[in-house]
């Protein structure tokens, strides 16, 4: 395979390309499903990436490529048994390519995530030019394929893929980007409208920027993160003590607390207004790094997609979890396999339609797993039509569809936000980040680790009489106030489970086995979303400003697309604190210029004051879908 890579490469592109991409055989295995190459592809300026080419050795005819770039590293050998992940895609046959990234590696270059994401105008990104040169040399250069290339990947490589809309190249057929990141200043991995993602930025800059070769991992001095992250102190300390300048993402993200130029010609999704090539977009409604980015994909193509190629699934997924097996959110089982069936009824067909011509093409444009429900639902357009329906926050800690009345005229619930003392964003103790652990599954956790927090308001409705279904954008609109300069708000829309929604797993004498208890979806406060808001970015994201201590004002909280029944017997909670940590980097509540450089003296504690009067009616607005009469 390798010998033969070399010659079609020195007839087609000249004895100097030939002599830039070695290629590496891997030794032969009997049991291997794929022969096996390694290759360097070269890039226009010259640089070389490493690049893993798999061909099926029962392939009887020309195949399709499946593209996956990567700064997570190459396989080291074929595949002996298929990774189920890969199982429906690979029984249609499929050369599997795999390359990782510029200065990744093996591969030349220099890596730099923010680097990664600019745009040069007219040009996409850098992935964007590296993608179309390597399909250029892949179908020039891979003997047997059909001329048809697809590409996918979750997360950094789901952008590697969706980077490729911005300049595709004619032989590109499919693009599945799932997970990706488009503005990582305004949400996604890195921020929340502009509020650090503390803990998440930190602890990735490390994985991606410490070692070339290596994928690694911040060494913890202390058991539980918040514990660390709270002795830490100010951000400019954790420079001085702990990472000494040596991590770049980590000193743009301090150095650009602001939406200023640096991060707006990051801002790549700005450049797509169409559907290029046909897309299936892939997101998950508890994705804990991208649940933003995917959608925004999707919605700047449907401007212009004329020929319906721009397709939407969503379900519910932490991040990357349609790649496994899902039947359980949380606690709650649901009914079936939904990463199988997003393999194999979507995923699966929609390559095989556009890159090896079979089957039907997708007459919908969104397909979508409701929760709550727990069934598929196609949408001919999504946003579905729904009626948007106020839901009041209360002065007796109440959430109804009925407004604010005359005797709430001055209304409202006060509590302290103190940055010493932070709202943790998940039970404690909190693992690391990397490697994997409870990172991965606690956007659907059980909230009741907080709900009696003196910090943490909640408010709930009586149980529901009938299901309520909500479908499309959902947003939170608090009237707020603080005595400090500057603040932050966090709302959670909380699906609220009966106390008997399941019967207990044990006879009735004989209780449950020790640790077993809690392993129940019964009053189990399921969180639906879960946003911040951050008080100097009210005005303006690229010049922020001081609050006026007690002064109300409107925030506006985008709770982003949501899909999902909350059924007859259940309760809606929202819950409400200004703090969120280490996940959100504490807020001084003290305004300074730069909120990454603040001061240990500048952090304050603040009363913090929601109103739910008649004229400040504080309020939750869910698309709902009215039942068919």
């Amino acid at each position: 395979m390798a010998v033969t890579l070399l010659a079609l490469l020195a007839v087609q592109e000249g004895v100097a390309n030939a002599q830039a991409a070695q290629s590496v055989a891997a030794a032969p295995d009997s049991h291997a499903l794929y022969s096996y190459s390694e290759v360097m592809v070269p890039m226009r300026d010259g640089v070389r990436l490493q690049t893993v080419i798999m061909v099926p050795r029962n392939a009887t005819g020309a195949l399709p490529i499946l593209l996956r770039r990567t700064p997570y590293g190459v396989p080291a050998k074929p595949y002996t048994e298929m990774p189920e992940q890969l199982s429906a895609l690979a029984a249609d046959g499929y050369i599997l390519v795999v390359q990782n990234l510029r200065g990744r590696f093996k591969s030349e270059g220099t890596f730099s995530l923010a680097e990664d994401t600019r745009i040069d105008p007219g040009k996409g990104t850098i992935e964007t030019r590296d993608g179309w040169d390597t399909v250029d040399w892949l179908v020039k250069n891979v003997p047997g394929n059909n001329g048809r290339v697809g590409i996918y990947g979750v997360s950094y490589d789901g952008y590697t893929a969706a980077a490729t809309l911005l300049g595709p190249h004619p032989a590109l057929k499919a693009v599945s980007e799932q997970a990706s990141p488009v503005d990582q200043w305004m949400n996604d991995d890195h921020h929340r409208y502009g509020a650090l993602r503390l803990s998440y930025t930190l602890e990735y800059a490390v994985l991606e920027e410490a070692e070339k070769s290596a994928n690694s991992h911040f060494k913890f001095d202390k058991w539980d993160s918040y514990d660390w992250y709270l002795s830490a102190g100010p951000l400019s300390s954790i420079n001085d003590t702990y990472l000494h300048g040596k991590i770049g993402f980590w000193n743009e993200n301090l150095a650009h607390p602001d939406y200023d130029a640096f991060w707006k010609q990051r801002a790549w999704i700005d450049a797509v207004n169409s559907a290029t090539v046909p897309n299936l977009n892939v997101a998950g409604f508890w994705d804990q790094e991208d649940p933003w980015g995917p959608w925004q994909i999707f919605k700047r193509s449907a401007r212009s997609d004329p020929d319906g190629r721009n397709l939407m699934v969503a379900g519910p997924w932490f991040h990357g979890a349609w790649r496994g097996n899902v039947s359980k959110l949380g606690e709650m089982p649901l009914g079936e396999n939904t990463g199988q069936t997003f393999r194999r009824e979507i995923e699966a067909p929609y390559f095989a339609y556009w890159l090896h011509g079979k089957g039907q093409k997708p007459d919908w444009a969104a397909k979508i797993f409701e929760t709550g429900s727990n069934v598929w639902r196609t949408y001919k357009a999504w946003p579905p039509a729904a009626k948007a329906t106020d839901l009041y926050l209360h002065a007796d800690g109440s959430l109804s569809f009925v407004a604010p009345g005359p005797n709430e005229k001055n209304a409202h619930h006060d509590y302290v936000s103190d940055p010493a003392n932070p709202v943790p964003y998940r039970a404690r103790p909190i693992s690391p980040t990397y490697p994997d652990g409870d990172w991965r599954r606690w956007e659907s956790a059980d909230q009741r680790f907080v709900d009696h927090r003196p910090d943490v308001l909640s408010f709930v409705t009586a149980p529901l009489a009938s299901d309520v279904t909500v479908a499309g954008e959902v947003s939170a609109e608090l009237f707020a106030s603080t005595s400090g300069s500057d603040s932050d708000f966090v709302v959670k829309l909380i699906d609220v489970f009966p106390d008997d929604a399941q019967s207990p797993p044990w006879a009735e004498d004989v209780g449950p086995e020790p640790g077993k208890f809690a392993q129940s979806p019964n009053g189990y406060q399921l969180p639906i979303a879960m946003e911040v808001r951050r008080g100097r970015y009210l005005a303006s994201f690229e010049h922020p400003s001081a609050l006026k201590p007690d002064q109300p004002l409107k925030w506006a909280v985008p709770l982003r697309d949501r899909d999902h029944v909350f059924r007859a017997g259940h309760r809606i909670m929202v819950q409400v604190q200004s703090s969120w940590f280490p996940l959100i980097d504490r807020n001084p509540q003290t305004f300074v210029p730069n909120i990454n450089t603040a001061k240990a003296a500048d952090f304050v504690a603040a009363r913090q004051r929601i109103y739910t009067t008649p004229t400040m009616p504080s309020r939750i607005v869910l698309p709902v879908i009215e039942p068919a009469k």
